[in-house]
């Protein structure tokens, strides 16, 4: 399962979303240097595609070029957290509630079915890559279906930054698999229009995850 929900689009997509997701996991670790000609070759790519990768990924803040020195991963800064925390406890009910109270039927029905998949998971058993991949395909869902292509670009970014933080904690987090099933709840308020109910448990989510991470620090 791979982070994007849809296929890129070009040669400089498809290196932004190997790249991104590579980032975000920790595959590629913080201050580590991005060879673009060692990751062209890795994709089957020109080097061109990956420096324009490269480039978006700067703006995220998920990678910063050096004059001279070359690109490196950004590091992962716990101060972070709260800041990153400030944004997200304002803007995950949002998008939980327009999603709710907005989204097509379709887009319900898809929530639904991601809510049953989750439920389906035999959590405890499955590798901790696996599940973040499962956490970021339910906010990424639920952004989608607010329906505000802006508000999604805000939530992707500062929840990668969110997922980056989780990742450096993921193997000391007990009761991980709780994590993973309140994106139950929230998926089915939203399925069934619950604007309220889904505006709250976006919040409780958010919270519950920087209690977790501060209790680890």
């Amino acid at each position: 399962m791979t982070i994007a929900e849809q296929p890129p689009a070009s040669l400089a997509d498809l290196a932004y979303v190997a790249l991104q997701d590579r980032l975000i996991m920790l595959d590629i670790p913080p201050m580590a240097p991005i060879d673009d000609l060692a990751v062209a070759e890795s994709l089957g790519m020109g080097r061109t595609p990956v420096r324009e990768a490269l480039k978006r990924l700067e703006v995220d803040r998920l990678v910063i070029s050096y004059p001279r020195r070359g690109t490196f991963a950004t590091g992962v800064d716990i101060t972070d957290l709260a800041y990153i925390s400030e944004i997200r406890v304002h803007l995950e009910p949002l998008a939980a509630r327009r999603a709710a109270e907005t989204s097509s039927e379709p887009s319900r029905s898809n929530l639904a079915t991601l809510a049953d998949a989750i439920e389906e998971l035999d959590v405890r058993s499955m590798a901790r890559h696996d599940l973040m991949h499962w956490d970021l395909r339910v906010h990424r869902a639920i952004y989608r279906a607010a329906g505000n292509p802006h508000l999604e670009d805000t939530l992707v970014r500062y929840h990668n930054l969110a997922t980056r933080i989780f990742c450096l904690f993921l193997d000391r987090i007990t009761h991980f698999d709780s994590h993973i099933k309140e994106h139950v709840g929230l998926l089915r308020s939203i399925s069934t229009g619950g604007a309220d109910e889904a505006d709250q448990l976006a919040r409780t989510h958010v919270t519950n995850f920087e209690t977790a991470i501060r209790a680890l620090i």
